[in-house]
């Protein structure tokens, strides 16, 4: 069937303006592979950003292979005669490593991840334009992985970044990385917003930003910029054996602690409640269609939950007016309100809604915790362990079927730490005991009597072996 032109050619003419109405409508359209170039921003933003170099001073013995806590010559010598003929040697090693950051001032203030420069004796800063400077940190926060630092030079060193909105960055909106990478200087990646809202087991406040921008070592604590040049990310992580995986810390984030991390303290809010998300078991149980919100599971003694009635049971569904989808969010946004702030909570109570007002407390210093901590507690051995996810299994390249806990922290100073255990080592079994979670872990644990020394199964890569770690004598 042959079709007239006079009816063709109206027909031609209105889709190539509907085009040219979609390109008008939608000006980041400008060909397949995005944006044309990226080089007037990059020349914006290049001086805001710097190269990070620390140094760390390790003390060791110089007869460590010898001296060792899994030396056989010290368990068939024993320590009284290492002490003897070789006293305490100590000897000091510097480790150097590498990581970016961003100035937020013209003074020299400059955003980081706690990371970088958390061990580091020595800080030097490199700018864009050759200059160095010895740097001091300011305050750290290891909960969210943000540290900031500042040059000690006197005057001007370059002009601020601009700090953007994280919360107004849309799933598939470009963005520009700039740092480190492996030493090479300014280097620049570009890419799209995977994802927003990502939980990777890093830490209790994760609500990381995903990118497929290419985000490798020496790229820690580096600005993710958005297209207008506005630092929306901390570039943060990466998971080990993928290509386009990236993970950057929320601009707002860093802003919400920003004033306490210059005051040098970062203190957050507690509620004081044990809470775990609704299952559609749970729900049915208690009695609501909704799986939004979160089930206090317990209530700390005399916490300010417990002096604003809040009972085991009660469903919390939402904080200030912003619905609680989750424990994850509820934690967070609890964190993020100052001690002594007044919220209000929407909770439902044997089938009642009721609003309970709390006064939010000053969340307890972990540290002093630790400090305080029985023989049979995994503190005492300077180990912090977590269930292995399939976040936390992709993050550190682990395989889907992967069974124990994997290792997140060793504190220094502990028995953990001169057996050389490392964060990442997987726990296999405790004293011949096998564990598939912290559940099992904590229990292998207390069955510990005071002075016995712990065994455990540990992988490392492609090795498995076991360590013996001597009791501590405090």
């Amino acid at each position: 069937m042959r079709i007239r032109s006079k009816y063709c050619l109206p027909v031609i003419v209105l889709f190539a303006f509907s085009l040219l109405g979609a390109q008008a409508a939608h000006p980041a359209i400008m060909g397949a592979q995005g944006p044309a170039t990226f080089a007037d921003l990059a020349e914006e933003v290049k001086d805001v950003v710097v190269n990070i170099s620390t140094t760390q001073l390790i003390k060791e013995s110089p007869m460590q292979p010898f001296m060792g806590q899994n030396s056989p010559f010290r368990e068939f010598f024993g320590d009284e005669f290492f002490k003897r003929f070789f006293g305490d040697q100590q000897g000091q090693t510097k480790t150097h490593a590498l990581g970016s950051g961003f100035i937020i001032d013209e003074d020299g203030l400059i955003l980081t991840n706690n990371h970088v420069v958390e061990k580091a004796d020595e800080i030097k800063i490199k700018t864009a334009a050759g200059k160095e400077y010895d740097a001091k940190v300011v305050g750290r926060d290891p909960k969210t992985d943000i540290a900031l630092i500042k040059i000690t030079a006197d005057g001007k060193i370059s002009k601020a970044a601009k700090l953007g909105d994280s919360e107004a960055i849309r799933v598939g909106d470009w963005v520009m990385a700039v740092g480190n990478p492996f030493g090479l200087g300014n280097t620049v990646t570009a890419g799209i917003i995977s994802a927003k809202g990502r939980i990777i087991g890093a830490g209790p406040y994760d609500d990381f930003l995903q990118t497929d921008a290419a985000i490798n070592p020496g790229n820690s604590g580096g600005p993710l910029f958005n297209m207008k040049g506005e630092v929306v990310g901390i570039n943060t992580a990466i998971v080990a054996q993928a290509q386009g995986i990236g993970f950057a810390t929320p601009i707002n984030m860093a802003k919400e602690i920003l004033a306490q991390l210059k005051s040098g303290k970062v203190v957050r809010g507690w509620l004081g409640v044990m809470i775990q998300d609704i299952t559609p078991e749970l729900a049915e149980t208690f009695g609501t269609t909704e799986t939004k919100g979160v089930i206090v599971g317990d209530v700390v003694t005399d916490s300010p939950a417990e002096k604003a009635g809040l009972k085991r049971g009660d469903i919390i569904r939402s904080l200030n007016g912003k619905a609680v989808d989750n424990a994850h969010v509820l934690s967070r946004s609890v964190a993020a309100l100052g001690p002594e702030s007044t919220a209000t909570l929407d909770v439902m109570r044997d089938g009642k809604s009721l609003q309970v007002k709390v006064t939010i407390g000053t969340m307890p210093d972990e540290t002093a915790e630790k400090r305080s901590a029985g023989p049979k507690t995994e503190s005492a051995w300077g180990i912090t362990v977590q269930n292995i996810t399939p976040e936390v299994g992709q993050r550190f390249g682990l395989d889907d079927k992967e069974t124990g806990v994997i290792i997140t922290e060793i504190q220094s100073g502990t028995p953990a730490a001169e057996a050389r255990l490392r964060a990442g080592d997987i726990i296999k079994e405790v004293n011949k005991q096998k564990i598939q979670n912290v559940r099992d872990y904590k229990q292998a644990i207390g069955k510990m009597k005071k002075g016995e020394s712990l065994l455990l199964l540990v992988r490392r890569g492609a090795n498995t072996f076991y360590i013996a770690i001597k009791a501590s004598r405090e």
